[in-house]
């Protein structure tokens, strides 16, 4: 599942091997991405419209993780003069992919911390420790950023905190100062809820929905867990658009 997923994203998509969608791809695949319209032939339409941009689609995969019947995959992408990052989640049935959630974000040229969106540690490692990193980090989703506990975060945090987030400083200091950030000058921030969690090892993916200044967003949250404490923190964040090619929301 982890080949075809990649597959469907840099040899169906940004490759536009048709024969490899249609292969791979269940015929009533449920799309959640709100510019790309429901089903297998919606998917086909909107890659045959990237034929039209200027030097093409590439989609390079960074991470992938398997939790059961999902593949989550963190790339980078560059669709025409459009630099992106892309959290994407497949939802495979009966060995083809069924359904489809993702979240897509501008690259910066510069971040606060000075590391990238993608970079960092790939490996999966602990493979025993799975469930156990899983419920660390959503009791720290839910207490901490759920419900806004933000002077609980030094429980879960390790000794250093790779931060990847372009706004925020790394370590608990950069953690801690841009929430006081958003609260000092009014800028409402919110998480709401989780609507999945994806876990392999020593990463762990959440997918969750929220506001920042009272607009709707899609999150997509990947932690890395070391010895019970979150030592490596990457998003991408997208709004979520009033009107979508589609009825299924972005969740």
């Amino acid at each position: 599942m982890r080949d075809i997923a990649t597959g469907i994203l840099t040899q169906g998509i940004a490759g536009g091997d048709i024969a490899y969608l249609e292969a791979h791809v269940a015929e009533d695949y449920i799309q959640h991405n709100p510019q790309v319209p429901d089903g297998r032939a919606g998917l086909i339409g909107f890659v045959q419209s990237l034929a039209g941009l200027e030097g093409g689609a590439e989609i390079s995969p960074v991470r992938v993780l398997r939790d059961g019947d999902l593949v989550a995959v963190h790339s980078e992408a560059r669709f025409g003069s459009d630099h992106v990052v892309v959290f994407d989640l497949f939802r495979f049935e009966d060995g083809m992919a069924a359904e489809h959630w993702d979240t897509v974000q501008p690259r910066p040229e510069s971040t606060v911390s000075g590391r990238t969106m993608t970079d960092g540690p790939t490996e999966v490692t602990d493979l025993d420790q799975t469930e156990a990193n899983r419920q660390r980090v959503m009791a720290f989703y839910q207490d901490v950023l759920i419900e806004g506990q933000i002077e609980r975060a030094a429980e879960f945090l390790g000794p250093y905190y790779h931060q990847h987030n372009p706004q925020i400083a790394d370590g608990l200091e950069g953690f801690t100062a841009f929430f006081t950030h958003l609260q000092d000058n009014g800028i409402p921030f919110s998480l709401t809820r989780t609507h999945r969690s994806i876990a392999e090892g020593n990463f762990v993916l959440l997918h969750s929905e929220g506001q920042i200044s009272g607009a709707p967003h899609a999150f997509f949250d990947l932690f890395r867990v070391e010895d019970s404490r979150i030592v490596e923190h990457w998003d991408v964040v997208q709004p979520i658009p009033a009107e979508m090619a589609h009825d299924n929301g972005m969740f």
